[in-house]
């Protein structure tokens, strides 16, 4: 909190600081409790009729009455991780999305509107990386224009919590009555130490996902746009610094009467980093290692490919994936949600698989 040369805490914020990160302290509880004060730190997002909005890391909004600032500050973005690689925000938001690319993506601006039958709303969103050339209510009727087209909810991609994330767009669209439905999180860590976890002995790695592979990946909607996104998606030609495509690498544990592998997983290799997804361990071999096997083999294949770093998507409840991610060096580098329109229900489809 500020303190001024008399020792006193002081509010040194005004509405002229949304969308800075601050460090604010609130009087809370009756006197005749006793002083009670509750510190908040987050990015301030608006600040209207004497009502603060603070938007946290984990993208929770808190409301905060003007009279009951005792101190207040903006305060420098958080620093960057010490261990493990150092990344932006907007580099990984990239890699992300060009490991799980649409069937058809169109240019909004600087965001990208992308459609895949709504096989997963990673691959049927808006991601904004920037302005998108027009106001705010002008792009989002483009956005529910687009979608609805192709017969899809609208959905917009937002993240919180890292340098350059878009706390100011989430609270803009709360503010429009867009509901938000999954928050995960991106971790990231060092490739080396995941290869280093395990001898991945039996674990086959392919190009493509075949139906043994698919039957354990188990997921709803798996047509033919589904098989694409998984693939590889679509290319997209003349985008800036993409260089040559990912490259795609499918692992499985066979069974033992060779038929549904006991666990399976994908990775795909983009410059320095790996990103592993659709992991999964047939439930009657779970403690067994074999999550971290195919992790290893996929990390090594990686590493041959000149990758030195690794980023996954977990959500927030999926409490085992946490710890076994944590045990292997990963670390939450920011929270990442998906708003739908109002009004409109989500698809089936686009609730399926990972989000």
């Amino acid at each position: 909190m500020e303190i001024s040369a008399a020792g006193r805490l002081e509010v040194r914020i005004t509405a002229a600081d949304v969308g800075k990160r601050v460090s604010v302290r609130c009087l809370s509880g009756a006197a005749s409790t006793g002083d009670k004060f509750t510190d908040t730190v987050g990015v301030l997002t608006s600040w209207d009729d004497d009502v603060l909005v603070i938007t946290r890391k984990s993208g929770e909004s808190v409301r905060v009455d003007a009279s009951s600032l005792v101190a207040g500050k903006v305060v420098p973005a958080a620093p960057a991780r010490r261990r493990g690689p150092a990344a932006s925000y907007p580099e990984l938001a990239r890699v992300a999305a060009r490991a799980w690319r649409p069937v058809e993506s169109e240019r909004l601006g600087a965001w990208e509107l992308r459609a895949a039958a709504g096989f997963t709303r990673r691959a049927n969103s808006v991601l904004p990386l920037g302005d998108p050339g027009m106001p705010l209510d002008a792009a989002l009727d483009v956005v529910r224009d687009w979608y609805g087209r192709r017969g899809l909810p609208a959905y917009v991609q937002t993240a919180t919590g890292a340098e350059g994330a878009e706390e100011l767009l989430s609270a803009r669209l709360e503010e429009r009555g867009w509901v938000r439905e999954v928050t995960a999180q991106l971790w990231i860590g060092g490739l080396a130490p995941v290869a280093d976890r395990a001898e991945p002995t039996g674990v086959v790695l392919t190009r493509e996902a075949d139906a043994a592979w698919l039957a354990r990946y188990g997921r709803k909607g798996v047509g033919e746009a589904a098989l694409k996104v998984l693939a590889g998606g679509s290319p997209r030609s003349g985008e800036a610094g993409s260089g040559d495509a990912p490259s795609v690498w499918f692992a499985s544990v066979p069974g033992p009467d060779g038929g549904t592998p006991a666990a399976i997983g994908r990775c795909v290799v983009d410059g320095r980093w790996a990103g592993f997804a659709a992991v999964e361990v047939d439930p009657a071999r779970r403690r067994e290692g074999l999550a971290t096997a195919v992790m290893a083999a996929l990390a090594r294949r990686a590493l041959a490919e000149g990758a030195s770093a690794a980023w996954l998507q977990v959500e927030e409840e999926n409490a085992g994936a946490r710890a076994l991610y944590a045990r292997m060096g990963f670390a939450a580098h920011h929270a990442y949600h998906h708003y739908r329109e109002p009004s409109r229900e989500p698809s089936r489809e686009s609730s399926a698989g990972p989000s």
